[in-house]
């Protein structure tokens, strides 16, 4: 059913956003239909994700994180795409559609080269984690992936080597029955299918017969769906701006 289908990507996506937050000394908080972090997140992390289309207090939550003062440019995923924070000083950054894999099109997926492994040691995370930002040509160096990530076993990192370097990667986590795909890359744009089926492959072989779910825009989504992704509903982020 789609729509359990869709909740299980939200509480999945918020779920890792909160161990995230948490490894860089900052928990949030599950409350109101809303995973809500009052302080501050690593770059790209929203403060506030929604976890049901409409329920009360997410306005005012909202609000008393307006009245907290953050910095300029903290977020929120609007995961339903039903709110209107335009009159609240904030801007659409972008929109986009969370998508759904299921179990059957999962072990159809093959993976080629490059070699695929999942990472152990703390070493090849932070190479994994330049790759990263190289791809997505990010100058900041503040670490956003740490070692302890590999403690977790409802997480795997997993990296496309090719003569031992990296050269793509993606993180799985794993929640309520799905696996969560995000944070994938291809150092060379021409390698962008071949990597992606190749993650997805990978993060499967970590948690065996799980649907992976998670969410895309533009041509990494219509990339999602060639790939078998079913896209299940809209969801926006928006930027406070003070405005």
């Amino acid at each position: 059913m789609s729509v359990d289908r869709i909740n299980r990507a939200v509480r999945n996506n918020a779920e890792w956003c909160e161990i995230v937050c948490a490894l860089h000394g900052n928990s949030g908080t599950f409350v109101d239909a809303m995973w809500m972090n009052r302080g501050r997140v690593p770059r790209f992390y929203p403060n506030v994700q929604t976890l049901a289309r409409e329920a009360p207090g997410q306005i005012k939550l909202i609000e008393e994180l307006i009245r907290l003062r953050l910095p300029i440019g903290w977020a929120v995923k609007d995961s339903f795409a039903s709110l209107n924070l335009a009159p609240l000083g904030f801007t659409l950054l972008f929109e986009a559609q969370w998508i759904f894999l299921a179990q059957e099109k999962v072990r159809s997926l093959a993976s080629a080269a490059p070699r695929w492994e999942t990472l152990r040691f703390e070493n090849a995370v932070a190479q994994w984690e330049s790759a990263w930002r190289d791809a997505n040509g990010d100058t900041n160096t503040a670490r956003i992936f740490l070692r302890e990530l590999l403690d977790n076993p409802d997480v795997a990192i997993v990296a496309g080597y090719r003569d031992e370097h990296i050269v793509a990667g993606a993180i799985g986590n794993r929640s309520s029955g799905v696996v969560g795909w995000s944070n994938f890359f291809a150092v060379r744009g021409e390698d962008t299918r071949v990597c992606a089926a190749g993650s997805l492959a990978q993060i499967s072989r970590n948690f065996p017969d799980t649907a992976i779910v998670g969410y895309e825009e533009g041509e990494m989504l219509r990339l999602a769906e060639s790939l078998g992704f079913e896209a299940l509903g809209p969801l926006r982020v928006w930027l406070f701006d003070g405005r």
